[in-house]
């Protein structure tokens, strides 16, 4: 759940209670950092700072890893993500014509937030779930199998 942060302070705040629950290890640089994406809804450069200053890691190890994993963001998402695979299975199966009922419902392209806040979409290579493609991940939950009428069937139970 995405939080209003508004300043410095509050984000130190944030990633050290995340810190404390998870321990300062090295170990745990990957799940902190999923957690503070996950509370803030993307890692600011004031979180990663704080990161490599409570874990004692260069700051450029840190943001390699924030950078490196698709599964982070380093600009503020929406309320709800989607990530549509376009892999060659999703595609064979109906992918394209689901992506662009996608893409009619919440009137966005891969890549960018909704200006209400709502949807971030996002293109992935895969999600390895081909033999229930096409596949798309809104948040946590997955949702295979898709048909251009089921997209907007399951878009409108997120609020």
């Amino acid at each position: 759940m995405t939080i209003g942060v508004k300043n410095e302070k509050q984000i130190q705040s944030t990633v050290q209670k995340i810190i404390e629950e998870h321990g300062a290890g090295v170990d745990e640089l990957i799940p902190v950092l999923l957690d503070i994406n996950s509370t803030l809804g993307y890692l600011p450069t004031e979180a990663l700072k704080e990161v490599s200053k409570t874990i004692k890691l260069p700051i450029s190890r840190v943001a390699s890893v924030a950078s490196f994993y698709s599964m982070f963001s380093s600009v503020p998402r929406g309320r709800h993500v989607i990530q549509f695979c376009e892999s060659a299975p999703c595609h064979i199966m109906g992918g394209r014509l689901v992506w662009q009922a996608i893409l009619d419902k919440i009137r966005i392209n891969a890549g960018e937030t909704s200006q209400d806040g709502r949807w971030s979409l996002l293109m992935t290579s895969c999600l390895g779930i081909c033999g229930v493609g096409p596949v798309m991940v809104v948040d946590d939950q997955v949702y295979g199998n898709l048909t251009p009428q089921r997209v907007s069937e399951i878009l409108d139970q997120f609020d």
